[in-house]
């Protein structure tokens, strides 16, 4: 249970399924194409499956796990009581690393407030482009996590961290049917920015408008770093 393809993870935890659209980046949800195939994800509609909460106790190798890849753990619909379900486990598992990423940082500075933060966990947002980097990444930063990171992904503009001490920055184009274009230029940039900055850089691939749809090559390479 859990195996994912999403190559910066090693696993995925769904103790919440379902979300809705709050900016360009989910026009293409892969979630969403995912979920419209299996009538069981209930029309996409938020669900908390409790159930689930205890998957992560049976894993005894360490490994990296995204919190909810189908879904915003930082919902509205989401009760925060819930949400401490969740980290109750995370503490529960000190060898392993959680990820969670979010495009409503606002709700996730709410919760965190005044809490304290187990260390194995990393906290990140969603910037698919500049105006979305400079909503969301600042409160992140209102948020004492052990690893800070940004995904730019579906990159749709050219995005610049100078004034964001990251610890870790994830680029991709957007996959499948209406994809968008991601310009080489604005991926340059932003690989750039990183190693001027000393921001571990995964380059994740190139997006499904281009010939080579699977190409995670970046100029030559392939560059997938971690946090260390």
């Amino acid at each position: 249970m859990g195996r994912t393809n999403i190559e910066w993870t090693d696993r995925v935890w769904n103790p919440v399924t379902g979300c809705d659209p709050v900016s360009k980046g989910c026009d293409n949800c892969y979630a969403r194409v995912m979920a419209q195939r299996f009538p069981i994800w209930n029309d996409f509609k938020v669900t908390l499956h409790p159930q689930r909460l205890k998957e992560p106790l049976g894993w005894k190798k360490s490994q990296k796990i995204f919190i909810c890849s189908m879904a915003d753990l930082f919902h509205e619909g989401v009760p925060f009581f819930f949400v401490d379900e969740v980290m109750s486990v995370i503490r529960f598992c000190p060898q392993h690393t959680f990820q969670i990423l979010t495009k409503r940082p606002e709700r996730m500075c709410e919760y965190f407030s005044g809490k304290f933060l187990p260390s194995n966990l990393w906290l990140g947002v969603t910037a698919e482009n500049q105006q979305r980097a400079d909503e969301r990444i600042p409160l992140l930063f209102d948020i004492p996590a052990a690893v800070r990171f940004v995904s730019v992904e579906p990159m749709l503009g050219p995005v610049d961290l100078k004034n964001y001490e990251l610890n870790w920055v994830i680029c991709g184009g957007e996959t499948g049917a209406g994809s968008r274009t991601m310009e080489p230029e604005w991926v340059l940039s932003l690989q750039k920015q990183c190693k001027t900055y000393h921001i571990p850089f995964f380059f994740k691939s190139w997006g499904g408008v281009r010939k080579n749809k699977s190409s995670s090559v970046l100029f030559g390479k392939e560059q997938k770093e971690f946090p260390s």
